[in-house]
């Protein structure tokens, strides 16, 4: 396997952690494997791992590819664990392992050399996940990192892509770039495929994903820095529990004008319902409303003397609550703290179900990367304050006209 032009730029560079935006079939996942090899067969007992967004898909992309490369070097082949031992030039071994992304916590107290991270736009609580499990397993080693993707809306990849640090550099490419590829295909699929679809998955164009609800959400007009310095007439917050998924609490600040700013997020999973009581319970606020499908954990916030407000759940109010947040965020009233990473990755990729011929976009959305949504939707709908909020939505067949008398 020979590298591409393109390829060989992010190969020869130097720096400790390279991000690598790319339209599809530009080569990454080949770059991934040779630069794994190298990195294994140049120094003795080196530990390397390639993490795509699920195990399976571990296995589908680079597995075969990663044997067939190994073989000639391999020492021992584990396909249960997707693990291949291979000898060094210095007459040693070292480990390259493949993992996926729902089970990264098991990465958590390793120490390793290298940590490639493919398809990062897809990847659920990256922030948390990379800064708590995967960036101090590369302290020890001061190993490298390699993360490759291609864009996703405005998640967290796009932080990533720009994130400024010396150690980091950014590169983009797209699906031209690899010479492999046959040109009249690349532009079949322009013709073919929606503009802003192309745009991202062949230019490695960022741009908002197909089907969001918050479509209303803009960055650079609802995300704020500084404090603003305004009298707050009220501090509350919504919770959604969670054990094995994390939990969310969102803290939110209402001004005299009925201007109302998330100033801060709370996001962890492995903690009790108790220990999430003590967390919220610390927050002060006025009034707190949490998931009413949780009684032991509303008990242990009521056994703390957390003013719990009640929260409406019925077959209307994921549809309604999407409606009253939808509507502040139109009206310019709802802002969030650029510290609230997890509910903004959640606002940019929250999406409808993909569009089917019978498809209503006013159906709910698909259950996922939504802990902090939920925790937001409950306490600004649920909050008490109606002349805020706009009308409850109702299905056309319950708008009925008064009867005839």
């Amino acid at each position: 396997m020979i590298l591409h032009e393109t390829q060989k730029l992010v190969a020869i560079d130097t720096h400790r952690f390279r991000v690598v935006n790319c339209g599809r079939r530009w080569g990454k996942t080949t770059l991934a494997i040779l630069e794994m090899v190298a990195k294994a067969i140049y120094k003795d007992d080196a530990r390397v791992v390639y993490i795509a967004p699920t195990y399976q898909q571990a296995r589908d992309i680079a597995w075969n590819e990663l044997k067939r490369i190994c073989l000639p070097i391999s020492s021992a082949i584990n396909e249960a664990r997707l693990e291949i031992t291979v000898n060094t030039k210095n007459g040693g071994s070292s480990l390259i392992w493949l993992r996926g992304w729902e089970s990264v916590e098991t990465l958590r107290g390793q120490k390793f050399d290298f940590v490639v991270i493919d398809e990062i736009a897809s990847m659920r609580n990256f922030w948390l996940n990379w800064q708590e499990v995967l960036r101090p397993t590369l302290t020890d080693r001061k190993g490298h990192a390699l993360f490759i993707s291609t864009p996703k809306g405005f998640n967290h990849f796009y932080d990533l892509y720009n994130f400024t640090d010396e150690d980091y550099k950014s590169f983009n490419f797209t699906t031209y770039d690899n010479p492999h590829l046959p040109v009249e295909e690349i532009e079949k699929a322009k013709k073919e495929l929606p503009e802003d679809r192309f745009a991202q998955e062949y230019m490695a164009d960022f741009r908002k994903s197909e089907g969001l609800v918050y479509k209303e959400f803009q960055r650079t007009f609802h995300v704020f820095k500084n404090a603003p310095a305004k009298e707050w007439i009220k501090t509350f917050g919504g919770h959604d529990f969670g054990t094995n998924n994390p939990c969310a609490s969102i803290t939110i600040k209402k001004d005299r004008d009925s201007n109302y700013y998330v100033w801060d997020e709370f996001y962890k999973s492995g903690l009790t319902d108790a220990q999430q009581a003590d967390y919220v319970a610390s927050l002060k606020w006025d009034e707190c409303y949490p998931d009413p499908e949780s009684a032991s954990g509303i008990l242990e916030f009521k056994k703390r003397g957390i003013n719990v407000r009640e929260v409406i759940k019925n077959k209307d109010s994921v549809r309604n609550g999407i409606n009253v947040v939808k509507e502040l965020f139109k009206t310019g009233r709802l802002h969030i703290h650029e510290s609230c990473k997890n509910l903004i990755y959640e606002l940019e990729t929250y999406a409808y179900p993909e569009r089917r011929p019978d498809h209503n976009e006013e159906e709910n959305p698909i259950k996922e990367n939504d802990h902090a949504l939920d925790a937001l939707r409950y306490a600004i709908s649920m909050h008490n304050t109606q002349r805020d909020l706009p009308p409850v939505y109702k299905r056309p067949h319950e708008q009925r006209k008064n009867p005839a008398r």
